[in-house]
């Protein structure tokens, strides 16, 4: 993934500091902002997974800290629910001053009631994402209850939400209680998704019934099942990213875009801390990655896999072929493959015996169908022939420059 840090002010002036997930061609298919959980930030893994999931998938976010939360300037205790949701809207105008105007709101949590209150403001939001989120504001007052009674006969009062301090003011909660999320999603005509989890301890999913019942189509509701409210399992978040890209595929089509690969060329990209490859060709996009074992996040196939799955598919690819020029009725092909390195002379292929490794290939086929020993014997001949084997037996040579206009016909 590719994170670009930026900053933007508020309405008081203050710094608040964001990031942006580009996609791997740069070319979005549209632009979106994330809202985090209440005292949540832009680094919490919930919000980095989900982000990075629909980066990957093609889709610009943009996370940031709200005000005197994470890296942002400003006092949260005092800047009330109000300051959270006038964030998202100036967040949306530097998106569409500095990029292009954002389609999509997504919110976690108490984000999630603030992205429907800052959708209503804003034309260019055609669709909003909710995750767990309250069906009124004033449900966090929960997260403080003890504490609310010296908050209202003081003014302001020190209170401890996981694990961290924070002042309240008597203004944020009179903030929290006077918004009507319910008469205001009525009137909204937007796509709406309700993500929420059956085992939500902390807001209980009959919130997402709430907010379902008071919208008007399109909507839809989507059960996180088996995750609770801050979606600490990683595979959950990132589970959430793709269902959100899938959806909104319906509500915000996009016209494909020409990127930037051309012909038969690849792109690989990899940014951040960790070995997550991006992978386009130029129709498709895919991820690699290493084992966590490694350092790796194991989101997808790891190098020397995808070398064995070019020659798996391009094998079953060519028998397929073959069998039907012949007319032979293949119900299915299996390609299995192992790779290894071994010792020259243990090889019964290789003549010389120098005492240097090389790279093995063991490729077994399960053919399903009507087949004779016959054919079997043909198909075996035949998957020696198809191009990524022939290919690897050439002799090969790698060149690496680097990348210039000149070498990509004038394009950076």
């Amino acid at each position: 993934m590719k994170i670009q840090e930026l900053f933007f002010t508020n309405a008081s002036g203050e710094k608040l500091s964001a990031r942006l997930y580009h996609p791997l061609d740069e070319v979005p298919r549209f632009f979106a902002i994330f809202a985090h959980c209440f005292t949540c930030s832009k680094n919490f893994k919930a919000v980095t997974n989900i982000s990075d999931r629909l980066s990957q998938l093609g889709v610009a976010v943009m996370s940031f800290d709200f005000t005197g939360l994470g890296r942002s300037d400003g006092d949260f205790g005092e800047s009330g629910f109000s300051s959270n949701v006038s964030d998202l809207i100036l967040a949306s105008q530097f998106l569409e001053e500095n990029f292009e105007a954002p389609k999509l709101i997504i919110g976690h949590s108490l984000g999630g009631a603030a992205a429907i209150l800052a959708a209503a403001k804003l034309e260019s939001i055609q669709a909003v994402v909710t995750i767990g989120a309250p069906s009124q504001p004033n449900h966090v007052k929960r997260l403080f209850a003890n504490d609310v009674d010296k908050i209202e006969k003081e003014g302001s009062a020190e209170v401890n939400i996981g694990g961290r301090p924070f002042t309240l003011s008597y203004e944020f909660i009179q903030d929290l209680e006077s918004q009507n999320l319910l008469e205001l999603l009525h009137g909204m005509r937007k796509a709406f998704l309700f993500m929420h989890s059956p085992q939500d301890s902390i807001v209980d999913i009959s919130n997402a019934a709430d907010l379902y019942q008071a919208a008007f189509h399109p909507k839809s509701f989507i059960s996180l099942d088996k995750a609770d409210h801050l979606l600490g399992d990683p595979n959950e978040s990132r589970y959430a990213g793709e269902v959100i890209s899938s959806w909104s595929k319906k509500y915000l089509p996009t016209e494909v875009s020409e990127n930037d690969v051309q012909g038969h060329e690849v792109k690989v990209r990899l940014s951040g801390d960790s070995y997550t490859a991006e992978v386009m060709t130029p129709f498709h996009h895919l991820i690699a990655d290493e084992p966590e074992s490694v350092g790796g996040n194991n989101l997808g196939p790891t190098p020397y896999d995808l070398l064995l799955a070019s020659l798996g598919t391009c094998t079953a690819m060519t028998l397929k072929m073959y069998a039907n020029r012949k007319g032979w009725a293949l119900e299915e092909i299996n390609v299995y493959l192992n790779h290894e390195k071994i010792h020259q002379n243990d090889s019964v292929s290789v003549e010389d015996s120098k005492n240097s490794k090389l790279s093995k290939f063991t490729r077994w086929l399960e053919i399903k169908g009507d087949v004779t020993d016959e054919m079997k014997e043909k198909l075996l001949e035949i998957a020696d022939k198809c191009p990524v084997h022939k290919t690897l037996h050439e002799q090969i040579t790698v060149e690496t420059f680097f990348k210039t206009p000149e070498s990509t016909g004038g394009k950076e």
